[in-house]
């Protein structure tokens, strides 16, 4: 349990989830302020257009700002710290 908290807190995702992230937020965001000039046009109200951003937006929150397991898929492998040679181990 408190792995699985940590985890959450962590918030570690992988490259190709942070594009993933990028693209949902991009297309979302676009979909969004469309549709909502176009319901806040159509009413003549702009309770009605931030109305409908704000709760997109919030939404689109709640679904990218946890680190979801769809976005650590492809876990980078790092390389350890194994002491190579370069010039900087050289100088020591």
């Amino acid at each position: 349990m408190a792995s699985n908290l940590q985890e959450l807190l962590d918030g570690k995702i992988d490259f190709i989830g942070q594009q993933l992230v990028e693209n949902l937020v991009h297309y979302v965001l676009v979909i969004a302020t469309t549709m909502s000039f176009v319901a806040g046009f159509a009413t003549q109200s702009l309770r009605v257009t931030f109305g409908i951003l704000g709760t997109s937006t919030l939404l689109l929150a709640l679904v990218v700002v946890p680190p979801w397991p769809m976005f650590r898929q492809h876990q980078v492998e790092w390389l350890g710290g194994g002491g190579g040679g370069g010039k900087e181990n050289d100088r020591k």
